[in-house]
């Protein structure tokens, strides 16, 4: 008993010293912009209280919420360490991400180095002479073994800059000081440094909601806000809970892309493209996805998404419901804000249907595979010749997930949905569990809500079975167009692009006339039948022609011409033109309004 009270007493004394010298250690980075123009960031980090023989500081190899290998490490650059007294210490690169200081228990340990930016893009950390975005991912090294430990970051802005952006909460009375309680957290954060404009801010359920960015562009600011209020209500509604204290939506200037967080996103926007009805209600399903992401991924997520492998990365066979029942529910939010009409929906689902199934790797990969093998394949599938075995979950993700929903609606006469199953995984996993969902308990989530197995509806995931959309619509009282339809004009299968002086083969369908004589992606065209070639006249010889003619291109292979002959054909098209039915029962009409409205 004596024994085991003196044990008792030295490991409370070993757990109070060690919480006392966690407490005690500290990180503390500051980023500098000075001399934005030459696109480098300014890093410095002071390491106070960890005391090692030698210290690994590491650089992710990827951002969450970007399932692709970015190798931010090749842009670090210059990298000093000197202790407290400012005597340099040793270092070796023991990988391509990790920097060894030979620390030799040093209690402060400063590191200085560069970050060379290249691409503004929003997976990129990037600067200029006009603002500068900090993908904390890119720009951060973590120490090995200590990603749990809290941080703290000074942002110095470019002289003339006067605003920053981020999700981190702030430190009162530090100028541009922000902590994070962990480096998960902080890489979920960015910042955007720069003359900044914001909008009005607007509340939902008494939380802050502000808009702010770089260069937002001529459009009319303040509907916007009013539709972007509506949509993030519309969003909360589904799920019933606001997680955030604050949120931001952060518009990082012109360009694609976009990435979640917990509290914010940043993403690619110009407001010019809000002049016209199309660019305005793409523009606000863009926003509407990122901002559920909060929800979805974030949140309700799978087990695999957390924690974080930084080197490696995480696969799941599940991104189909994080990314494409993303996609599935930007466009219900934006319809039940009231923003998008009921025709502006089904087109907008019409548009993946279309993009799935003109893709012949529908025939190839699942849903499961795409979504797994996203970190190779890329996130809509492979490029050249494999661009054929691929699909993208962010095409036929939500034509499932909606076949999903409609199914759950048929079978509980409309009194559970997909929005049922969302929130018990909310609810469930997040919540209660705090923790990810196994692809079993999503499966049991789906059943149980159901209320009977979905057997049938999983096979869409796991094999390339087709998809049966008029079964599903039916059930919602609409109608799909499905039959295939052989049209009179005739048919190549190509397309050309024009750069400078030279024509390239732009894309080849796959098993097209034009495949099937061996022209592949990035053939140089030098003559179409004789004459030489462009794209005006590719068009005009397709238009002026008939099934059955011949074709004959002559390609610069190797230094050297090569004459390419193929035939015409017609085309087989399905157009998947959807409408609403004339005389639904009384099911139907249930279904389909509550779908749309929630």
């Amino acid at each position: 008993m004596r024994t085991n009270k003196r044990l008792a007493l030295v490991i409370s004394f070993l757990l109070i010293s060690f919480s006392i010298s966690a407490q005690k250690s500290s990180l503390s980075y500051t980023v500098k912009m000075e001399n934005p123009e030459w696109h480098f960031f300014h890093v410095s980090l002071s390491c106070k209280g960890i005391k090692k023989e030698f210290i690994d500081f590491k650089m992710p190899a990827w951002t969450p919420g970007y399932y692709q290998k970015m190798d931010y490490a090749k842009n670090l650059q210059r990298l000093k360490a000197t202790d407290a007294a400012g005597r340099e210490l040793k270092w070796e690169k023991t990988s391509d991400n990790t920097w060894r200081v030979l620390s030799k228990n040093a209690d402060v340990i400063n590191l200085s180095y560069e970050i060379k930016t290249e691409r503004a893009f929003v997976a990129s950390p990037y600067v200029d002479e006009t603002r500068g975005y900090v993908l904390p991912a890119g720009v951060f090294l973590y120490i090995d073994k200590l990603i749990n430990h809290p941080v703290q970051v000074r942002i110095v802005p470019a002289e003339k800059w006067n605003r920053v952006a981020t999700g981190l909460d702030s430190i009162p009375g530090k100028r541009f000081t922000y902590k994070a309680a962990d480096f998960d957290v902080l890489y979920d954060s960015p910042f955007l440094a720069g003359n900044l404009e914001e909008l009005h801010p607007f509340y939902i359920r008494g939380i802050k909601h502000r808009f702010i960015g770089y260069k937002l562009g001529d459009f009319d600011k303040d509907q916007f806000i009013v539709d972007l209020k509506r949509i993030v209500d519309a969003a909360v509604n589904i799920i019933g809970h606001i997680p955030y204290k604050n949120y931001t939506f952060i518009a990082i200037g012109p360009g694609p892309g976009g990435i979640e967080h917990l509290n914010s996103t940043t993403f690619g926007f110009n407001g010019t493209n809000l002049k016209n009805r199309d660019g305005y209600i793409r523009t606000l399903h863009f926003l509407a996805h990122e901002y559920f992401h909060h929800y979805n991924v974030k949140r309700i997520r799978p087990i695999e998404l957390g924690p974080f492998d930084y080197d490696k990365g995480n696969r799941t066979n599940m991104l189909w419901i994080s990314e494409g029942l993303s996609v599935y529910y930007e466009y219900l939010v934006v319809r039940r804000a009231g923003v998008s009409t009921d025709g502006e929906l089904l087109n907008a689902l019409r548009g993946n249907i279309l993009a799935f199934e003109n893709k012949p790797g529908k025939r190839f990969q699942t849903l499961q595979q795409a979504s797994y093998e996203t970190w190779s394949d890329g996130p809509f599938g492979r490029t050249g010749d494999e661009v054929n075995k691929t699909i993208s979950y962010y095409d036929k993700g939500p034509v499932v997930g909606m076949l999903f929903d409609f199914k759950i609606r048929q079978v509980t006469n409309n009194k559970k949905s997909l929005d049922d199953v969302m929130r018990y995984l909310y609810k469930e996993y997040y919540q209660k569990r705090k923790r990810g969902f196994t692809e079993e308990e999503l499966r049991a989530a789906f059943e149980n809500v159901a209320g009977v197995p979905m057997a049938e509806e999983y096979e869409y995931v796991t094999t390339t079975r087709e998809l049966d959309y008029p079964t599903y619509f039916t059930y919602a009282g609409l109608r799909i167009d499905t039959t295939t339809k052989i049209l009179s004009t005739a048919y190549a299968g190509f397309t050309l692009r024009n750069k400078e002086d030279t024509v390239f083969v732009a894309e080849v369908d796959y098993e097209s006339p034009a495949w099937n004589s061996g022209l592949r992606r990035g053939h140089r065209v030098k003559w179409i039948n004789g004459k030489k070639a462009s794209v005006l006249l590719l068009d005009k010889t397709i238009t002026d022609a008939s099934p059955g003619d011949k074709i004959t291109l002559t390609l610069y292979v190797n230094d050297s011409t090569k004459n390419t002959d193929f035939i015409l054909e017609r085309k087989k098209d399905r157009p998947f033109i959807i409408a609403t039915m004339g005389d639904p029962e009384p099911l139907q009409k249930q279904i389909l309004e509550s779908w749309l409205k929630g």
